[in-house]
């Protein structure tokens, strides 16, 4: 103790000063780059999320939702997860409403891990959001590719088949531990980290009311958003300025603009009834959104209407959240 009565401190060590004094400086360093990156990225307001779709049964109904997280393989909320269960064959590969339209009309819902699927003149059907392990895991085809599931069981099965009334059916579902397929194994524009379950090709797809709206204009019987089955909606914004988002931010996510969606005949079939129409709108779509020519090795003659974009951040959106374009 000095004649002050207060406690000496201890002489600090020059070595162990530089080295904080250096990583102080580049720690200032690290923050300085990220703010001028942020400020040169800059963010513009292009829309308003309007809704946000959830379709955990591939080619069954939507769920609207008024907040989703965005996991690596798309939206999600609590036990439901797009595009995580698939009806197939009893050889493994898939059935969609291309083949059966009247998938459209089974809808499903959760509540306490238990799932509810309903379906027109169906009693429900309960079966655990999360399966036994006891069942078994099927090796099942979707568009090429070998993917996955874990079997839902014979009670589901039988609904499912009861329902469409055609072929044996069953019912499967995509656990986090499978190995989801690449997108870009599907398509060559997406990224090698777009990973997929039973989706088509992409994790996401966003399309603007106002790309519904000037379609309806050129139809005589007007067509839903439904029919486009998309996962975010956009309001606010032009037709089709969902083109040209690049990059966007909504809420704390974060994604990359791949390219637009190649309609196919699943568009013309009605999401009241379950019928297709094999015409409309794809016929007018055609008529007006086909590709560049430069683009036909990918589009080949699908119309365009949608764009498909790839996580580049997960996180939460919300109905209500604006969208950015960053720039």
């Amino acid at each position: 103790m000095g004649d002050s009565g207060l406690l000496s401190l201890p002489k600090a060590r020059p070595g162990w000063f530089l080295a904080s004094a250096l990583a102080l400086l580049a720690a200032l360093g690290v923050a300085t780059v990220w703010r001028r990156r942020r400020a040169r990225r800059g963010l513009v307001r292009v829309g308003t999320v309007s809704g946000l779709f959830i379709y955990p049964v591939k080619s069954c109904r939507g769920v609207a939702v008024k907040q989703a997280e965005m996991t690596p393989l798309g939206l999600g909320c609590g036990d439901l997860r797009d595009r995580h269960w698939l009806v197939i064959k009893e050889d493994g590969h898939k059935v969609t409403a291309r083949e059966e339209p009247r998938l459209v009309l089974i809808s499903l819902t959760c509540e306490n891990g238990h799932l509810t699927w309903s379906a027109p003149e169906m009693k429900d059907l309960h079966i655990p959001a999360v399966l036994s392990k006891k069942n078994p895991v099927k090796n099942c085809r979707v568009f090429g590719f070998d993917i996955q599931g874990r079997d839902c069981g014979e009670e589901a099965a039988q609904w499912i088949t009861a329902f469409l009334n055609s072929h044996p059916y069953r019912l499967v579902h995509f656990e986090l531990s499978m190995v989801p397929r690449n997108a870009k194994d599907l398509l060559e524009p997406f990224r090698p980290n777009d990973k997929i379950a039973y989706p088509d090709c992409s994790p996401v797809m966003v399309l603007s009311e106002a790309s519904v709206e000037e379609l309806n204009s050129w139809l005589e019987k007007k067509v839903q958003i439904r029919n486009f089955r998309p996962n975010i909606v956009v309001t606010d914004c032009g037709p089709y300025e969902e083109d040209t988002w690049n990059e966007i931010v909504i809420g704390s996510v974060e994604m990359k603009g791949v390219m637009a969606c190649p309609r196919c005949i699943l568009t013309t079939v009605d999401p009241d009834t379950g019928i297709m129409d094999r015409r409309e709108p794809l016929d007018t779509l055609k008529s007006y959104r086909q590709c560049d020519p430069s683009e036909q090795h990918i589009y080949k003659s699908h119309p365009l209407f949608g764009w498909y974009f790839g996580i580049a951040k997960t996180g939460t959106l919300q109905v209500g959240d604006p969208v950015y374009k960053i720039i």
